[in-house]
């Protein structure tokens, strides 16, 4: 039914549209997004730059090695976050065995911990003076070179530590995804004679597909993103490219060419995932499908599903975090807490003004395209949140390069104006840095606040509006209530992901400005993990926030 003429939901996915011109904040929304999307406009602009000595030379001599890596890196990642997430999710969806429930939980616990801090961790315990080889070569009598011991600063080491930490992506999708699957093609195939792993291969998985294609779109993603890890396990890919172009060379054309790359390789990724699907769909063709039933395991069975989910937990979270621990009270941080506290302020404040500024912006973005829905506004939303795909290297490189061109402009006018030179305002600032993490991470935002605008139902803005508010004030009172909690769950991410991000702060940070992030980076690069692991627990008891809120919302699902 309707209400006072507003049609039903069914028949109207959003609030009713309005008749009017929309309103200026709606078409602020649009040049926000634009802004937002300045960046990576900027980074091709200064990639069609002439090639100079530089860009020779990473052409023809680093380039094919960047790529290659890179694109390995991200195959092996890819093969083990998917078989480690799928494997694991399908157990604790269609499996019942002792401490299932504790397990499904524990699962999320490596989302915690940063793919830098878990390699550094791995780094000091199997290196060659590390404590494993040395009492390795103390209980045999050996020496280094006298047996095989399998190098973990390689590119399969630095794949491992980041499937260890990036498998959830792939775990929380196809959990949701398989507890949704028709009942009765599973139970079909058992009374095939289909015990649960040819279930798991032959149905279930198949079924799952989009699910396990976008949690491994996202760790693949995150794999091109990743700067610290690689860097320390001396693997070069095109993040580190970037940074040395940058630094190394001082070339920025060179580097963003090395970015616009990037960027490409991401692009061809996710089309290479879309056109793979075709016209096929997977999802069930009834929705009156009884709740899945796990099958009770014992014996071995139960033994080998406890020990397989098990692992990945022990392995990107209770290993590096139990290392962490006991450096801390072994050593720690030789400063002392006035020196300390800075780090950790520089970081809290960083993370909380961008999570603030991105949730605002988000709901901005979020509200002007459901209350004046335009193609133009959906594709201005879909640009702005393109930033979560591009490694932090390439949104650094693209802040800088706009904000160098108006620190420069600006000072070269007061110059001939007034004589008076206005030095770099922006560029190197506070402002900048968080700029970079708003297009960096502005897409978890929006994706919350927009998943929770969709739970709202239309007909409770509608009934608003019958009753005499006007648009802002339905919002105000009926809409903003509800979705707060989305609200509050993308402020979450946001400020957790700042946090951790490692490139676009080393790159844009002003000079002297180090966060616990940096901190644990120089610390680790010169090999002093010890006085690391302080700023290094801080990062990974931060980063329990988002499991926190995962963790509610699967106890309500």
């Amino acid at each position: 039914m309707s209400i006072a003429g507003f049609p039903a939901d069914r028949q109207r996915p959003g609030p009713p549209r309005s008749r009017r011109m929309a309103p200026a904040w709606a078409w602020i929304s649009l040049l926000a997004a634009l802004l937002i999307a300045a960046p990576l406009a900027s980074v091709l602009v200064t990639a069609a730059a002439p090639p100079g000595a530089d860009q020779g030379h990473i052409l023809h001599t680093l380039l094919p090695d960047l790529l290659g890596n890179s694109v390995l890196l991200a195959l092996l990642v890819g093969v083990l976050a998917a078989s480690m997430g799928a494997s694991t999710a399908w157990l604790v969806a269609a499996c019942d065995f002792r401490g299932r429930g504790l397990l499904e939980i524990a699962l999320l616990l490596p989302m915690a911990m940063p793919a830098y801090v878990c390699g550094y961790t791995y780094v000091w315990l199997l290196d060659v003076a590390g404590p494993v080889q040395s009492l390795l070569r103390e209980a045999t009598g050996l020496r280094w070179g006298q047996y095989w011991f399998p190098e973990i600063r390689s590119l399969p080491g630095a794949a491992l530590m980041l499937a260890a930490v990036l498998y959830p992506y792939v775990y929380l999708l196809c959990r949701s995804a398989f507890l949704q699957q028709s009942v009765c093609l599973l139970e079909a195939s058992r009374t095939l004679g289909h015990g649960l792993p040819r279930t798991f291969l032959h149905v279930a998985l198949p079924m799952a597909r989009p699910a396990l294609a976008a949690g491994v779109a996202l760790v693949l993603m995150e794999t091109l993103a990743d700067f610290g890890t690689v860097q320390h396990f001396a693997v070069r890919t095109f993040t580190t490219g970037i940074y040395d172009a940058w630094f190394g060379l001082a070339d920025r054309p060179a580097a963003a060419q090395l970015a616009t790359a990037l960027m490409g390789l991401v692009a061809l990724l996710l089309l290479a995932e879309h056109a793979s699907r075709g016209g096929r769909r997977f999802h069930p063709t009834t929705t009156r499908n009884p709740p899945l039933r796990p099958v009770v395991l014992h014996g071995w069975r139960q033994a080998v599903a406890i020990l397989a989910c098990f692992f990945p937990v022990l392995l990107g979270f209770g290993i590096p975090a139990g290392t962490l621990l006991m450096l801390m009270i072994q050593a720690g941080d030789p400063l002392d807490a006035r020196r300390t506290v800075p780090f950790a302020l520089n970081s809290i404040t960083l993370a909380a003004l961008t999570a603030v500024l991105a949730v605002l912006l988000a709901a901005l973005l979020a509200w002007a395209q459901r209350l004046h829905p335009s193609r133009l506004r959906a594709l201005g939303n879909r640009v702005a949140a393109l930033g979560y795909a591009l490694p932090g290297s390439v949104i650094a490189v693209g802040a800088l390069v706009p904000f160098a061109l108006f620190d420069n402009a600006l000072d070269a006018w007061m110059r001939a104006r007034f004589g008076v030179s206005t030095g770099l305002l922006l560029s190197g600032s506070i402002a900048a840095l968080v700029f970079a993490y708003l297009v960096r991470f502005l897409g978890v935002a929006l994706s919350a606040v927009e998943s929770g605008l969709a739970r709202i139902r239309p007909s409770l803005f509608g009934a608003a509006r019958v009753l005499g508010r006007t648009p802002g004030q339905a919002v105000r009172a009926v809409e903003l209530p509800l979705a707060r909690g989305a609200l509050v769950t993308a402020a979450v991410l946001v400020f957790v992901d700042t946090m951790k991000e490692l490139p676009a702060t080393l790159i844009v940070r002003p000079f002297d400005f180090d966060t616990l992030a940096v901190r644990v980076h120089n610390l680790a690069s010169d090999e002093r993990l010890a006085e690391a692991s302080t700023a290094a627990l801080l990062i990974v008891l931060v980063g329990l926030l988002p499991v926190a809120v995962l963790v509610r919302g699967m106890r309500r699902g």
